[in-house]
């Protein structure tokens, strides 16, 4: 398919999807919205695929919402605003729920909107030359439809700090409040994401799946016993899966399991 504001490529079970609006910063508008929610959701079906990196073109990551949308956006009713905004809000959880791992190569700046995008992605990259900030209210908005997201990924506190100030930080900062997992220099980004790829794609497909799965729904949860026999429901049922049986199997015959054929 072609696409108006990204590129995808799939190779050797990875799929890449790239914010392809260099001169724009990579920003978005409602065409980018429907375009991620799309591939996404095509990615997140697709057998091939084991993993997902989203990667931007140019200098930046994303700098948020389009300007010429945000123009657009001034003159909508309030139903106008609200069909608008759940549609993105749309986007992200397609992005946040898509079954397959996926991974954020921050290759440069990412603003507002854009660190929703990234807050969705399950593991998070970035060069240490990015600069990461939640500008909405300098324009007089709110982070509200990335919000789920970025409080998740940077903790209350930090959203605290950053929502109301929108202050610029840098990727040093963004790791050492769990919004990144790795800082690395420019030239080795793609190295760094590609070593976790390997190891994503490695792995028995449907434990990632439901690892996922795991993380976003026992995070958060009281100990109770219904949590404790929900858990226990989830290792029985691996255990009795065909890759459940055939990875053990293969550990103990000391060969590779058969999703590595």
């Amino acid at each position: 398919m072609d696409y108006q504001t990204l590129t995808v490529s799939i190779a050797d079970k990875l799929a890449t999807v790239t914010l392809n609006r260099p001169e724009l910063r990579n920003a978005f508008n409602e065409h980018a919205i429907a375009e991620l929610a799309l591939v996404f959701d095509e990615l997140g079906r697709n057998e091939l695929v084991r993993a997902i990196v989203l990667a931007a073109n140019g200098p930046a990551f994303c700098a948020g919402a389009d300007l010429n949308w945000m123009k657009k956006m001034a003159g909508y009713s309030h139903s106008e605003n609200q069909e608008d905004a759940a549609r993105l809000a749309d986007m992200l959880r397609t992005i946040y729920l898509c079954p397959k791992p996926t991974v954020a190569k921050v290759q440069g700046d990412c603003y507002a909107g854009g660190m929703g995008l990234v807050a969705a992605c399950d593991i998070v990259v970035a060069a240490d030359t990015v600069g990461f900030c939640l500008s909405e209210v300098r324009l007089g908005l709110i982070p509200a439809t990335i919000s789920p997201y970025v409080i998740k990924a940077m903790g209350e506190q930090a959203a605290r700090r950053y929502f109301l100030t929108a202050e610029r930080f840098d990727a040093v900062e963004a790791r050492r409040i769990g919004f990144a997992h790795e800082v690395v220099s420019a030239d080795e980004l793609d190295a760094t994401v590609a070593g976790i790829v390997k190891n994503l794609v490695n792995n028995s497909p449907n434990a990632v799946m439901e690892a996922k799965k795991l993380v976003r729904e026992v995070v958060g949860e009281p100990v109770t016993d219904a949590l404790l026999a929900d858990t226990a429901t989830r290792i029985a049922a691996i255990r009795a899966s065909m890759e459940g049986r055939e990875g053990v199997a293969s550990f103990l015959e000391k060969r590779k399991p058969s999703w590595l054929n």
